[in-house]
C-alpha cells in the first residue's frame, strides 16, 4: 500500500475548507472543532452510563463477515452499562456502531453544535455514537449511503486507514457490498496483514494512515474506504451530511434499497454460489488493475 499522513490543522476557515477539502473530496483532521462544545469536557463513560446504562445494545466482534453473514447481524447483546464495565477492564475486541444514543438521551443534542459553517445537508435525525474496546476493529468498508462524515473522537485513540472510492478494485471490493474481501487487521505491524501474496493489487492502493487523538474531528468525504482499529477503549460521534448533488443522493439511495436488497436476497437463496461468483469478479478486476501498471 502507498500510504501518507492526512492533513492535520488546529482550525480552518470555512472558505478554505470548502475549496481545498470539501469540494475536491479530500480528508482532513481538524483538532479544535469539538473543543468549543460542552460535550468535549462533559461526555465520558460514567456520564453515558448514568443516562443509558440500562439500554440493551448490539455488540460486534472482530470476525470478518463471510458468505453466510447477514447484514449488520450482532454477535452479542449487553446493557450499555455492562459493556462499559467490560471494555474498561482492558483490551476487549467488542464495539458498538450505529447506536443512536440520542434517541434515548435527547439532552445530549444540546452538547454540540452542527458545523454548518463548514458544510450543509446534515441529517440531524441521525447523529451516531461509535464505541469500541481496545483492540476492537472496524473492518475496511465505505458507508453505504455515501454521505459526507464529520467523525469526532472524544475518548481513546484510533488508528485509521483510508482510501478514496476509486481504489475499490485494488482493495478487492465485494460486488453488491461495501466491504473488502481482504483483511487489513493490524496492517501497521511488521508481520501483520494485508496478505500481498493473495491480494497483490493492494500494493498499488494509494491512501492515508494516521492516528486520531481525543478531540480530533475527521472530515471523511463521501465514499471513502476506511478501516479503524481502537488503540484504546474509546468513543466517537459521526455527523452525516448528504451530498449536494442529485446524482450523489441517488447513488446512496440505490445502495441502500437496491444493491443491499439484491445482496440480502442472494445471500439467503444461494449463499455459496453468490460468494464464489463474487470472488471470481473480485480477482478479475484486481488482475486488470495490475495489468494496467
Amino acid at each position: 500500500m502507498q500510504l501518507k499522513p492526512v492533513t492535520i490543522v488546529d482550525s480552518i476557515k470555512p472558505e478554505v475548507f470548502r475549496k481545498e477539502f470539501y469540494r475536491p473530496g479530500t480528508p482532513i483532521v481538524i483538532k479544535d472543532l469539538s473543543k468549543q462544545w460542552p460535550a468535549y469536557n462533559k461526555w465520558n463513560w460514567d456520564y453515558f452510563k448514568s443516562l443509558v446504562g440500562d439500554q440493551r445494545v448490539p455488540l460486534y466482534n472482530n470476525v470478518k463477515s463471510d458468505a453466510y453473514t447477514p447484514i449488520n447481524k450482532a454477535d452479542d447483546y449487553k446493557t450499555f452499562g455492562e459493556y462499559i464495565d467490560m471494555i474498561s477492564k482492558g483490551p476487549a475486541g467488542w464495539r458498538i456502531f450505529l447506536f443512536n444514543i440520542f434517541d434515548h438521551a435527547p439532552q445530549l443534542i444540546e452538547d454540540f453544535t452542527w458545523p454548518e459553517h463548514l458544510m450543509k445537508g446534515f441529517v440531524k435525525k441521525y447523529p451516531m455514537l461509535f464505541t469500541g474496546g481496545a483492540s476492537s476493529i472496524t473492518h475496511m468498508h465505505f458507508d453505504i449511503d455515501l454521505s459526507h462524515i464529520l467523525h469526532t473522537q472524544f475518548a481513546g485513540r484510533k488508528r485509521v486507514l483510508m482510501f478514496p472510492f476509486k481504489e475499490q478494485y485494488k482493495l478487492y471490493r465485494k460486488p453488491f457490498e461495501v466491504l473488502s474481501l481482504a483483511d487489513f487487521s493490524h496492517y501497521y505491524e511488521k508481520n501483520g496483514t494485508p496478505d500481498y501474496e493473495k491480494f497483490p493489487a493492494l500494493k498499488l492502493a494509494e491512501g492515508f494512515d494516521f492516528i486520531m487523538e481525543p478531540g480530533d474531528t475527521l472530515f471523511m468525504p463521501a465514499g471513502y474506504w476506511h478501516h479503524m482499529e481502537y488503540l484504546d477503549s474509546g468513543f466517537a460521534m459521526s455527523l452525516r451530511a448528504m451530498q449536494p448533488s442529485l446524482a450523489g443522493k441517488l447513488k446512496g439511495v440505490w445502495n441502500l434499497f437496491g444493491m443491499r436488497s439484491i445482496d440480502t436476497m442472494m445471500k439467503k437463496t444461494a449463499p455459496r454460489w453468490w460468494y464464489e461468483n463474487k470472488k471470481r469478479q473480485i480477482f478479475a478486476k484486481a488482475k486488470k488493475e495490475l495489468a494496467e501498471v
